[in-house]
């Protein structure tokens, strides 16, 4: 399966010099594309223009919405806005146009996360479902020299996968990596037309996933705690202006001067906020939970307390949010 060839592409490059990873990554991205857009077999027309066909996608909101409440730490406003998101997109049987998601947030609040339960919800298999790809720029677009062969062989594979499968999602991790300029090649995937290319890709997903704006989410989260304003009080345009400051007119962003961002098809910016000591502590537990280790209290605080925090003076939020959890909590057994 495609799909199946871009995960294992990182594996297979991470054991070979960088100049050789680099091309086989662009090998394969280029040679799996060519496989479904030749392949107009019925099966891939039918998939292509017909409503009906879901390949592989069962979508169960219920247990995406309970999951989100149970299990992801600190944040309202992204379950918010992943649900309303998805939602609304679901229950229009047409829509006019893909979603279009972009997570930003400083490392360790539940990006990655959030992504990974979502796939689980709405494609059988989660992440290893042929029509769920991952993009990583590191893995598959290091050099910035070789950046119009990328866009080539990323236009042929999202065409080519659509044509196999209209109802597709596309995550591109770590944009904040990405090479400015490379992602607009997308960009005819993402508006409001019927078919693009021979493919209709209207009911496809594309998130995007980023570190950029974190430092200003962290910023604005602590101002207005200072405000004595609670995290569930804060909203998207209390957020907003600071993150487009500084993903989009970022010279380092993958988003710069985007096409992407000017024509405004980005259908949801959802920000993640710095985690408090306590929400810590609830990953601990969970992390305890999982690794099927008693959950003392002792071991809770300590894990939570050997964690840096800042500002400085008041440390109030998690510099690494939630990420080194797990691995912190061996030291303690």
């Amino acid at each position: 399966m495609p799909g199946a060839v871009v995960r294992a592409a990182p594996e297979r490059a991470a054991a070979m010099a960088p100049g050789a990873a680099a091309a086989l990554a662009l090998l394969l991205l280029a040679a799996a594309a060519a496989r479904p857009a030749a392949a107009w077999d019925l099966w891939a027309l039918r998939c292509s223009f017909s409503a009906d066909c879901e390949c592989g996608f069962g979508p169960d909101l219920r247990g995406l919405e309970c999951d989100l409440a149970l299990n992801l730490v600190g944040q309202p406003l992204v379950r918010q806005q992943v649900m309303k998101g998805v939602r609304e997109f679901l229950e229009n049987r047409n829509p006019v146009k893909p979603l279009v998601m972009s997570f930003h947030g400083s490392t360790g609040t539940g990006k990655t996360f959030v992504t990974s339960m979502l796939v689980r919800y709405l494609f059988q298999g989660g992440l290893q479902n042929p029509y769920v790809h991952q993009f990583s720029p590191i893995v598959h677009f290091p050099h910035a020299e070789r950046i119009e062969q990328y866009k080539e062989s990323l236009k042929r594979w999202i065409q080519g996968n659509l044509t196999n499968c209209g109802r597709s999602a596309f995550l591109f991790e770590e944009m904040d990596k990405m090479h400015p300029g490379l992602i607009d090649v997308i960009i005819p995937f993402l508006g409001p037309s019927w078919v693009v290319y021979g493919s209709n890709y209207r009911k496809a997903i594309f998130i995007f996933i980023s570190n950029a704006g974190g430092e200003q989410i962290n910023e604005m989260t602590l101002d207005l705690w200072r405000a004595h304003k609670d995290r569930e009080e804060i909203s998207l345009q209390d957020l907003e202006p600071a993150i487009s400051k500084a993903v989009f007119e970022n010279p380092q962003s993958g988003f710069w001067k985007s096409g992407i961002i000017n024509n405004h098809l980005i259908d949801f910016v959802v920000p993640f906020l710095p985690l408090k000591r306590h929400h810590v502590k609830q990953c601990v537990i969970s992390e305890l939970v999982q690794q099927g280790l008693e959950v003392r209290p002792g071991v809770v605080q300590e894990v939570a307390d050997s964690i840096p925090y800042f500002p400085e003076e008041e440390k109030i939020f998690s510099s690494t949010g939630c990420k080194t959890v797990a691995s912190r909590i061996s030291f303690f057994f």
